[in-house]
């Protein structure tokens, strides 16, 4: 079931990763002038954090399987509380645009930042309560379909960062 969902999901960021570059080639200068109004290191330090918490998840499944459980939750705890630091710079990111006024009337470019930016960051708090629920009861399957759904959350940004930030 969880493949089911992680395709879906999968799809949905695809649908709108594909509607931001079609608008995106209507305003390439616009895109560009708002794109640089982004912060890039910031996005750049959130990728190497949800980079990081995706090997915590998947040390996690090892130590499962291995039965070394307090290892196991260590590394659910440490993927989660990542997740929560990239929650924590996406704010104040967010907060930065807001007192700049860029919100999504401001530009093209600004609704689909925000629409997929806010739907991956909703993802990663599911992530973050599912890697929890996960630790609390520990077992491999479990703790394997967390770690997937997780994973899913770090691949979704890794390609969400290149095309919002950094494509030209």
């Amino acid at each position: 079931m969880m493949w089911v969902l992680i395709v879906s999901e999968l799809a949905v960021f695809s649908a709108g990763l594909l509607a931001f570059l079609a608008v995106r080639l209507a305003d390439p200068a616009g895109f560009a002038a708002a794109q640089d109004q982004l912060h890039r290191v910031s996005a750049g330090i959130n990728t190497a954090v949800l980079v990081t918490s995706g090997w915590f998840a998947a040390r996690a499944v090892s130590d499962t399987e291995a039965r070394r459980n307090r290892a196991a939750r260590w590394n659910l705890l440490a993927a989660g509380l990542l997740g929560i630091v990239f929650l924590i710079l996406k704010g104040v990111e967010y907060a930065d645009a807001a007192a700049k006024g860029l919100g999504t009337e401001t530009h093209a470019f600004f609704t689909f930042y925000y629409l997929l930016t806010g739907f991956h960051a909703a993802h990663v708090v599911a992530g973050v309560i599912v890697l929890a629920l996960v630790a609390i009861r520990l077992k491999p399957d479990q703790v394997e379909a967390g770690a997937q759904f997780w994973h899913m959350v770090d691949l979704v940004w890794v390609i969400l960062f290149p095309i919002i930030y950094l494509l030209r």
